[in-house]
């Protein structure tokens, strides 16, 4: 018999783990301990130096995980971020600001950045748009 409910239903809380590919971009152990320093990491990388890289993307994660009943990450306790912070009883304020649902793909491009576009940061994120 189990003595804690992460033995019986495993380190998630029997949350299914909902994954387009076949693989994470890193290691699930490492990924359940580490996902927020990682995706710290990319948001300092991105907002702070300008480097903007897929591999630990929240949009990138958000694509590979979303939960096809909901088409969210975060909008319900099934979803794959919600069923692991839950059971956790973790706040998830990632989506305070971002979307838990990945974009549309548009073929209308984006509208220019307002203010910052003629800064070196803004002129190589609209480079990076083209």
């Amino acid at each position: 018999m189990p003595a804690t409910a992460a033995e019986e239903h495993g380190a998630h809380g029997g949350h299914k783990l909902i994954a387009k590919g076949d693989k994470c971009v890193r290691d699930t152990d490492e990924m359940r301990r580490n996902h927020m320093k990682i995706l710290k990491h990319q948001r300092d990388e991105t907002m702070y130096k300008g480097i903007r890289t897929t591999q630990d993307s929240l949009k990138n994660c958000i694509g590979c995980h979303v939960n096809p009943k909901t088409n969210s990450v975060a909008s319900s306790k099934e979803d794959f971020c919600m069923g692991c912070h839950t059971y956790a009883a973790v706040k998830v304020d990632c989506f305070e600001c971002h979307s838990s649902k990945p974009k549309a793909v548009s073929s209308v491009a984006p509208p220019p950045l307002a203010g910052v576009a003629n800064t070196p940061v803004g002129k190589s994120i609209v480079e990076g748009r083209k």
